[in-house]
């Protein structure tokens, strides 16, 4: 048994050492840059700040004015009409001809209004082939203008609600980039915890399978009793166990961890410790204020606020009179040649008013305008409640966080303790004056203490990066967070 347990414990080592045999020490930093710049998550974030900026162009280019070309080149038609004869029969007439159609307009949407002016340019030619001829038609000057009247606004609402939109989507990326960070972090940590209990296994491993080759020599003078021999080999049992199962663990751990952080490289992650922690004071009151300053919630919150007046506006004066002014002037000529277009034209006035007014609705118009009344004090409720969760939030992350920073320091103390208090009784048990119970329960109050101090750590980074995330703002530089 003695020699299966020693080759036994040789494999696992050899497999250990195999393991790690090309590793890169990388740091908490480390990571959270590599991540920042290679991760899936990452690149989303930019492609989406890109199609923010590509939609918010595309909205202030509606404003701006339009230069276009319509037409119909060619008009072909070759086949049979209907025409009325003076008797009223029809004759069905052979018709051959082209009618082409060329237009240059210019056209400019007028914000203050919700209408749009226009000045256009068209020449129109028809060709009778049957009887061999041709005409022309056209309009060398026209201005125009297209106006609703009483009617919503929608352009009114897009320049107060898409500037809007187009900074929440900026501040979404700095919050998305600051995301990437924090979920780094815990599978930094997830694979941190994995290769610290790695090495307690290991060492624990190395250290039972000592303790047992020496029981062994104490059995032979008579100075340990069988059952505390069989209790030692029971703990290199299951500290094998242990090591197998920590392994399996951190090999899970750190595939997590490169793949989320997009990392390439063959070698195995060797995870610093990240215990430089520089104590910093945060004002709670200045974390709210640089949260409703910088975080796109807090613009969200105006444009849900716009957005619910909006829809109160447009339930009103879509229920009412809707009507709306097209008007045009210009001037407008024909002849046997194109130049002829251009030869004393006439004058070409156009005016309508369109309109609808609703009689009857049998309540209609008014439970709509009520509706999105209600819907507007809905949302400002949802604002209110939002903002006082959204100040919970940062309150509890800030205590949190300077809570965490004296955590930190006392679990670093008593994994020291308890390192120590183990070589003690570890040499106390090698002299014969520790029982092997009290061994074990010091091991296991090793092994705690050290996975205390690094769960402790882990909260500690953890915390800091949600309160970066929360306020986009670095407090251990006092600047805002841009990327």
């Amino acid at each position: 048994m003695k020699t299966h347990l020693i080759y036994s414990l040789s494999a696992l080592l050899v497999i250990a050492q195999s393991s790690f045999a090309q590793t890169e020490r990388v740091t908490l930093e480390d990571v959270v840059t590599i991540a920042r710049q290679q991760s899936i998550a990452a690149k989303q974030a930019t492609t989406q700040k890109r199609t923010n900026y590509w939609q918010y162009r595309s909205f202030l280019a509606d404003f701006k004015p339009q230069l276009g070309v319509n037409g119909i080149l060619p008009g072909f038609t070759r086949s049979f009409i209907e025409v009325v004869q003076p008797d009223g029969t029809i004759a069905f007439q052979p018709i051959s001809n082209n009618n082409s159609t060329v237009s240059l307009a210019l056209s400019q949407n007028i914000p203050l209004t919700g209408g749009s002016i226009f000045v256009q340019k068209q020449i129109q030619r028809f060709d009778n082939f049957r009887d061999n001829n041709t005409l022309y038609n056209g309009i060398p000057f026209g201005i125009g203008l297209s106006q609703p009247l009483f009617r919503f606004n929608q352009m009114k609402w897009d320049r107060k609600i898409e500037p809007l939109k187009y900074a929440e989507g900026n501040q979404q990326f700095v919050e998305s980039m600051e995301e990437v960070a924090l979920n780094a972090t815990g599978f930094y940590f997830d694979l941190l915890v994995a290769q610290v209990n790695l090495q307690i296994a290991e060492k624990n491993l190395m250290n039972n399978d000592t303790l047992y080759k020496i029981a062994l020599k104490k059995l032979e003078l008579g100075r340990i009793s069988q059952n505390d021999l069989l209790q030692l080999e029971l703990s290199v049992l299951t500290a094998k166990k242990d090591f197998a199962s920590a392994q399996q663990t951190a090999e899970v751990s750190s595939l997590k961890l490169r793949t989320y952080m997009g990392y390439r490289d063959e070698r195995r992650l060797d995870l610093a410790l990240p215990t430089q922690i520089v104590p910093f004071q945060i004002d709670i009151q200045k974390a709210i204020n640089e949260a409703f300053a910088n975080r796109s919630a807090s613009i969200g919150f105006r444009r849900r606020l716009l957005e619910a007046e909006r829809d109160v506006d447009k339930a009103k004066k879509e229920n009412g009179l809707n009507a709306s002014l097209n008007a045009a002037f210009g001037l407008s000529n024909r002849g046997a040649r194109f130049s002829d277009v251009y030869v004393r034209p006439q004058d070409r006035e156009f005016v309508e008013v369109q309109f609808s007014v609703p009689i009857m609705t049998w309540g209609r118009a008014q439970a709509r305008t009520e509706t999105a009344r209600a819907n507007q004090e809905l949302a400002k409720q949802s604002v209110e409640q939002d903002k006082l969760t959204f100040e919970q939030q940062i309150y509890t992350q800030v205590t949190l966080l300077q809570m965490l920073q004296k955590q930190v320091k006392l679990t670093s103390e008593a994994d020291g303790i308890a390192q120590n208090r183990y070589q003690i009784a570890q040499n106390r048990f090698l002299l014969g004056d520790l029982s092997v119970t009290d061994l074990g329960i010091a091991m296991q109050e090793k092994d705690r203490a050290k996975r205390d101090a690094v769960l402790a750590l882990r909260d500690y980074w953890q915390t800091y990066y949600t309160i970066r995330l929360l306020t986009l703002y670095d407090f251990e530089k006092d600047q805002k967070i841009n990327y």
